[in-house]
């Protein structure tokens, strides 16, 4: 029997749990909420809360130990998606965008470039908001990766 599918999100600044909620509850998926500090969440059968305690990556480092193949990972630390792709996990930004194998070396490097920049002063490190297109091709990318693990 294979392990059922669980969502695991990184909660603390994750702009898109409502919506990760309501395709949890229509595939019937199993969510935890990850976070540094206690949060006003809805909670059920199928949705727990973690709260960890304070530190830099301690809710990052209770996602990567729990995490397996089964899971899928929404964070936009990309670190923790890094961590997650090496336990076999799928992992999604909150835009939508799935990290991969292929693409996180990227992704690390762009990471410390823009830190680097920031550090300087050559970047003021804006992001840019998040918008209802990035919520909608959250939510594809997201019904994309269940049917993906449903259907392997």
């Amino acid at each position: 029997m294979t392990k059922p599918i669980t969502i695991y999100i990184d909660a603390d600044a994750c702009p898109v749990k409502d919506e990760i909620l309501k395709v949890s509850y229509r595939h019937k998926l199993k969510v935890f909420m990850v976070s540094n500090q206690w949060m006003r969440l809805e909670v059920g059968k199928l949705v727990e809360k973690i709260v960890v305690s304070e530190g830099a990556d301690e809710a990052d480092n209770w996602i990567a130990e729990h995490i397996g193949a089964n899971g899928i990972c929404i964070t936009a630390d990309i670190p923790l998606a890094k961590r997650c792709l090496e336990q076999g996990a799928l992992v999604l930004g909150p835009t939508g965008k799935p990290f991969s194998d292929e693409n996180i070396g990227m992704a690390l490097a762009m990471r410390e470039l823009n830190q680097h920049l920031r550090e300087t002063g050559e970047s003021k490190g804006y992001n840019p908001s998040f918008t209802n297109a990035d919520r909608s091709q959250f939510l594809q990318a997201l019904e994309s990766a269940i049917q993906k693990l449903i259907n392997s």
